[in-house]
């Protein structure tokens, strides 16, 4: 049997669509009763069978803050996706972003230590990876540092530093480090956003970009490393390199939408800066543009994916399809 944290978010509910429908035996944790509406909804954009898809997944309510819970979740396991993760760039959110990033990581891997987990599949982001000073492209080796790297990036790199500490006491490891993962449901967050701004028909479009993967193509690659004989190595998961001109034109066009045509200049983002801060002191809403984003923005990196596609001799498949798709479904959710 298979267990999958963070079986409720975007990576999860999907991977646990993947595996049902391979027949595969999964427990999945989750920690509120209202989070499992989202996976019936995410199984039904896929399936006919949905409900007895879902039917087949073992729920175990927990937390990987929570000792107890985990014990209990890890009872006949063999592998483990460890999929959970608290997401936000404020700094403000830092300690929350530590605990339970680097400290839920640290909770997963001493479990499997114990356990005797044959394997364990951790998912990070691109965010780890090294920014490149040149137009070359970052790879798994290029050096990180904490400078100029946002609180999300950070603890997601100190959560890495715990799976490699439980590779050297020879549990099994593989690292994906997914770049922006275009898939439906999940409107408010990650590539969601992408969607809600394609869809109001704004002028503007942000500078800089990133990599870009479809959801598909992150568990179809999840599942091939752990039923391979591939460990204790990481992987970029980035089919294309795209500014964000260019993957909002995409997702407007697929909506019938007028793409944006205006770049934001970077006066105009240090004043949405301040407003954004304020917002968030006001109302508790996320902060989306900080210093580091800006500095991002600034200084955008493209990354190679040639060391996933030569282990798994696979290609990556298309944005596009995944765009038409998932912006069919947020046409037909906020209609």
């Amino acid at each position: 049997m298979v267990l999958v944290t963070g079986g409720t978010g975007l990576v999860g509910s999907h991977l646990l669509l993947k595996l049902t429908m391979n027949n595969t035996e999964v427990r999945a944790l989750y920690r509120t009763e209202d989070k499992l509406a989202q996976v019936k909804k995410i199984f039904s954009y896929y399936a006919d069978d949905a409900a007895s898809l879902f039917a087949k997944i073992d729920w175990v309510q927990g937390d990987i803050l929570d000792i107890p819970s985990l014990e209990n979740a890890f009872e006949s396991i063999n592998n483990v996706y460890h999929c959970a993760a608290y997401i936000s760039f404020n700094p403000s959110d830092f300690k929350k972003l530590e605990r339970i990033n680097r400290e839920g990581t640290a909770n997963i891997v001493n479990i499997c230590i114990a356990k005797g987990i044959k394997k364990l599949c951790h998912v990070s982001t691109i965010g780890t990876i090294g920014r490149t000073i040149s137009n070359n492209q970052a790879d798994e080796e290029t050096e990180w540092t904490r400078q100029n790297a946002n609180p999300y990036a950070i603890t997601k790199h100190l959560a890495e530093m715990e799976v490699w500490r439980g590779a050297q006491e020879e549990l099994e490891v593989v690292i994906v480090n997914p770049g922006v993962i275009l898939g439906p449901g999940f409107w408010n967050a990650g590539s969601g956003s992408f969607f809600k701004t394609a869809a109001k028909g704004y002028q503007y479009y942000p500078p800089g970009g990133s990599g870009f993967i479809t959801i598909n193509d992150v568990t179809n690659i999840m599942i091939a490393l752990m039923n391979s004989g591939i460990y204790n190595e990481r992987f970029i998961l980035v089919a294309e390199n795209l500014t964000y001109q260019e993957i909002l034109k995409k997702i407007a066009i697929s909506m019938d939408k007028k793409p944006p045509f205006k770049s934001l200049k970077f006066w105009q983002l240090n004043i949405g800066k301040f407003a954004d801060k304020l917002r968030n002191l006001m109302t508790g809403s996320p902060r989306t543009i900080t210093k580091n984003t800006i500095y991002g923005l600034k200084h955008p990196t493209t990354f190679n994916n040639e060391k996933i596609k030569n282990a798994l001799n696979m290609e990556f498949e298309g944005l596009d399809e995944q765009v038409k798709f998932s912006s069919k479904l947020f046409i037909s959710e906020h209609s």
